[in-house]
C-alpha cells in the first residue's frame, strides 16, 4: 500500500523528491501518512478534496483483499 500511495503522489506533484509516505500500524488498521512540499499540497488534495478522495478510494479497493482497514492521512 505504501508504494501505491507514493507512486500516485509522485505523479501528481512538482517536487517528487519531497514526497514521504510513512506507515503506522494499529489495532486492525494501517495508517499511511502522506507528506508533500507545502506548494504541492493543493495538487494532492484537489478542488473540494476530489483527488484526495480518489487516492483514498484506490487504496481502499487495493486493501479490500486484506483484513485490515487502511487510512490515508495527508499532512
Amino acid at each position: 500500500m505504501k508504494e501505491l500511495v507514493e507512486i500516485i503522489a509522485k505523479s501528481l506533484v512538482d517536487h517528487p523528491d519531497d514526497v514521504v509516505v510513512t506507515e503506522v500500524e494499529g489495532d486492525g488498521t494501517i495508517t499511511l501518512e502522506l507528506t508533500v512540499a507545502p506548494e504541492d499540497m493543493g495538487k494532492v488534495i484537489g478542488k473540494q478534496g476530489r483527488i484526495a478522495k480518489s487516492i483514498r478510494t484506490v487504496v481502499k479497493a487495493a486493501a479490500s483483499k486484506g483484513d485490515k482497514k487502511v487510512i490515508v492521512d495527508i499532512k
